[in-house]
């Protein structure tokens, strides 16, 4: 059995923000979490080190897996109304409409 807490994505960036605005201490933060100060100073070099990541527009991998799955839900829309089209036909021709 694992004792390790894990934490989503957004409670990370909300710790690291607490450690950016310096408004109290690690050990103080490291407690109100119950993180050890090591954890916290490692999310927060690795926060430091990629958040020029967050302005990169050439690599924004967000907009293209939203653009695809817009697409893909365009296209199934699609099929759903030419599949609705051909039932309904088939249910006329047969007499059970």
């Amino acid at each position: 059995m694992s004792n390790r807490r894990t934490f989503t994505p957004q409670q990370k960036s909300q710790i690291v923000l607490d450690l950016l605005k310096e408004n109290k201490t690690i050990a103080e933060i490291a407690a109100e979490y119950e993180i050890h100060p090591n954890q916290l100073l490692r999310w927060k070099s690795e926060a430091m080190e990629k958040m020029h990541l967050l302005f990169n527009k050439d690599s924004d991998e967000v907009d293209k897996i939203k653009k695809k799955h817009d697409a893909e839900v365009e296209d199934l829309t699609k099929q759903i109304g030419q599949l609705t089209i051909e039932v309904n036909w088939l249910k006329k021709k047969s007499g059970l409409k």
